[in-house]
C-alpha cells in the first residue's frame, strides 16, 4: 500500500511539474513575442493619440507603449500630483489634463518633480496657456494604489497613475483609459522632467521552467526507485 502510494504521488507530481514547466515555456515565448513589440514601438514614428473608437475597435494591447501625439491645452489648475520614485530621486509625477478639440481631456504625464517643485509657482515658466503639442509613450491606467498604499481622493494622496479615479477627483469627462508618458523634451525651467518612463519586463521564465522540469525529474527518479527496491 505504502509503494503504490508512493508511485501516485510521485506519478502525479512529474506530471504535474512537467505541465508546470511547459506553462513557464509557452510564457516565455509570450514574453519574448512582447518585449519585441513594445521595442519596436517606442522606435516607431508617433502615430495620433487613439481616439474612443479606436481605442475600442483595436484594443489596449495594440496600444500601450506605443508612441503618440496630440494637441491640446493644458487645463493646470486641474493637475495631479502622484508620488514617484525615479533615477532622478524621490518626488512626483505631474499629471496634466490636456483638452483637445472634441473637448475631450487626455491626461498627460509631463514629468517628474523633486518635493521643492510641487507649488505650480515653482515652475510658472512651464505653464503654457497656449496649444501644446505632446509626444510620448501611451500608457495604460494604474488602478487603485500600490501595494499597501491606496489612492487616497479624499486626501488628495496618489500612488498610482489611476486615470478614473483622477479624472472623478478633478471633475473631468470624457476622459480615455490612458495617459501619456511625456518624452524628454524639455520644459522651460528644466521642470517637469520628461523622458523618464521604464521600460522593462522581467523574464525569468526560463529558470521558473528549468526549476519545474528538474523537479520532474527527480519524481521520476523517486519512481525508478521504487521499482528497484523490493521493500
Amino acid at each position: 500500500m505504502k509503494r503504490l502510494l508512493l508511485v501516485g504521488l510521485a506519478l502525479a507530481g512529474m506530471l504535474l511539474f512537467t505541465a508546470l514547466g511547459v506553462w513557464q515555456v509557452e510564457r516565455r515565448t509570450w514574453k519574448l513575442a512582447l518585449i519585441a513589440a513594445v521595442d519596436e514601438r517606442i522606435h516607431a514614428p508617433p502615430a495620433v493619440a487613439p481616439s474612443a473608437n479606436e481605442w475600442r475597435r483595436r484594443g489596449p494591447a495594440e496600444w500601450q507603449y506605443r508612441r503618440v501625439t496630440v494637441t491640446g491645452r493644458f487645463v493646470h489648475d486641474r493637475e495631479t500630483l502622484v508620488e514617484a520614485v525615479t533615477e532622478q530621486g524621490n518626488g512626483y509625477w505631474v499629471l496634466t489634463p490636456l483638452r483637445i478639440a472634441d473637448g475631450t481631456f487626455i491626461l498627460v504625464n509631463r514629468g517628474f518633480v523633486p518635493p521643492d517643485r510641487t507649488n505650480r509657482t515653482t515652475r510658472a515658466q512651464a505653464l503654457p496657456a497656449k496649444p501644446a503639442v505632446v509626444t510620448g509613450l501611451l500608457r495604460l491606467t494604474e488602478p487603485g494604489g500600490r501595494v499597501l498604499r491606496p489612492n487616497r481622493p479624499e486626501q488628495d494622496r496618489w500612488y498610482s497613475r489611476d486615470v478614473a479615479a483622477i479624472a472623478r477627483a478633478r471633475g473631468l469627462a470624457s476622459v480615455p483609459p490612458y495617459f501619456i508618458d511625456a518624452d524628454a523634451s524639455p520644459n522651460p525651467g528644466g521642470w517637469p522632467l520628461g523622458g523618464l518612463t521604464v521600460v522593462s519586463f522581467p523574464n525569468n521564465h526560463l529558470v521558473y521552467a528549468l526549476t519545474w522540469f528538474g523537479l520532474a525529474l527527480l519524481c521520476g527518479y523517486t519512481l525508478l526507485l521504487v521499482f528497484r527496491t523490493k521493500r
